[in-house]
């Protein structure tokens, strides 16, 4: 009897040895974790094509609705072959090695530090990177808004590979990668500066180098489809909740919040955009509401893991106001032809959205608090300050190394198409198809 006791508390205690080491097995790879990165990472995709690509196309005139399309694919596949490359590791490194302030340590070229077992907290690295490869993705695509309709094809393809190794990946290390914007306490949960910022100060910059299209300003150029840019928009918001959501790299609280605040903003962009059209215009527009809805969404990307639903109400409410005041300023006041308003949506919502971190983060204002200041940093002047380091440092580096690569690109192919191309279209010109052939 003594003897079948002794057995029966062996075997109880080799079940809990047993569990304990499947505890720890559970804890290094979280399923939940991994399978909504999994998900968030699908969503990200599905904002560049088909939400973006739609968004864009519908907003060109009918000639060019095929190059739209083409160059947010063709970004896709480049960017993606790219960031495998040299970007993922020029942005993050390779594990368990120390990271420069400045850029990643090359050990991860070609993923090559990257195994079936290499974990990033509870996800697989494997996971991580290419969760990251949707973000380096989206990123130069948006830029695409800015000289729609008259840049070489090819002058794309090498302005995007280029600027994504020298402007977005080391800016992404700053940020996240270990590099010196994280360290000193900046707040960018999704990507304020990392991807607004840069993309649309590299939008303005193109803008500008390339001047405004044929007829800027004398010629009307409206949308020649808001249907399919009201169906991009509305894929935009829906894969925005991975964007901003999955970016807590986990199913937990904050990839909660972040979806709920994401959800306020885009909402109250889009009612603020729309009342002050309908104020200024007498009537509301569709494209207005769209655009304030994206306004919204992209103002809240750096907020959404440090704020509350109160404070995503306000700063949804301001970017509506304050990115459709920008939008007519440069437009009608400043002549630049920002073809489909990547800066003064995109930038200024990052920008604001980076300054407002500093104010609503604070958990000190009763219904608008969020969650806390940075490590060492305990006051909403101190966040704020760091804020806009961070805002500085990403809009002066990239506005002068886009410049530098734009330059080097037009002495190597020419950017912009010639008078005959842009009179026929690109879709002809450059890739000899039709949009639509009825």
């Amino acid at each position: 009897m003594l003897k079948a006791i002794k057995i029966a508390k062996t075997l109880i205690l080799l079940v809990v040895a047993m569990s304990a080491a499947n505890g720890a097995s559970a804890d290094s790879l979280d399923g939940a974790d991994t399978a909504w990165v999994l998900t968030a990472t699908a969503l990200v995709l599905f904002m560049t094509i088909p939400g973006l690509s739609l968004f864009y196309a519908g907003l060109v005139r009918v000639k060019n609705v095929l190059s739209v399309l083409m160059q947010c694919f063709a970004l896709t596949c480049l960017m993606s072959v790219v960031w495998f490359v040299v970007g993922y590791t020029i942005a993050f490194g390779s594990e368990g090695v120390e990271q420069g302030p400045y850029i990643g340590d090359f050990g991860n070229i070609f993923f090559g530090a990257i195994t079936m077992d290499s974990m990033t907290g509870t996800i697989p690295t494997s996971l991580f990177a290419i969760f990251q490869m949707t973000f380096a993705i989206i990123t130069p695509a948006l830029i695409v808004g800015a000289f729609a309709e008259r840049m070489r094809f090819s002058a794309m393809l090498v302005f995007s590979t280029i600027w994504l190794v020298v402007v977005y990946s080391p800016v992404c290390h700053w940020v996240w990668g270990g590099g010196w914007l994280g360290d000193i306490g900046l707040q960018d949960f999704a990507g304020g500066t990392v991807v607004h910022i840069t993309a649309a100060v590299a939008a303005l910059v193109a803008a500008l180098m390339m001047g405004p299209r044929k007829g800027f300003g004398t010629v009307a150029m409206p949308p020649h489809n808001l249907t399919i840019t009201v169906a991009g928009a509305g894929m935009l918001w829906v894969g925005w909740f991975g964007f901003n959501a999955g970016s807590a790299l986990g199913a937990n609280n904050t990839a909660a919040m972040a979806m709920l605040v994401t959800h306020l903003s885009a909402a109250c962009g889009a009612l603020a955009w729309m009342i002050m059209e309908w104020v200024r215009h007498g009537k509301p527009s569709v494209l207005g509401i769209v655009t304030g809805m994206v306004a919204g969404l992209g103002t809240i990307t750096p907020a959404s893991g440090s704020v509350g639903p109160a404070a995503a109400i306000v700063i949804g409410l301001s970017a509506g106001v304050i990115c459709y005041l920008a939008t007519n300023f440069l437009r009608n006041a400043l002549k630049v032809d920002d073809s489909l308003d990547v800066f003064p949506v995109h930038g200024v919502g990052g920008i604001l959205g980076t300054l407002l971190i500093g104010v609503f983060c604070s958990e000190q204002l009763g219904l608008f608090s969020g969650n806390g200041f940075s490590e060492g940093i305990s006051s909403i002047g101190g966040q704020l300050r760091v804020q806009a380091i961070g805002v500085a440092a990403t809009f002066l580096y990239t506005g002068v190394m886009t410049f530098i690569i734009l330059k080097l690109v037009d002495a190597i192919v020419g950017l912009r198409v010639d008078e005959e191309d842009e009179n026929q279209g690109l879709d002809l010109a450059l890739h000899d198809e039709r949009g639509y052939d009825l």
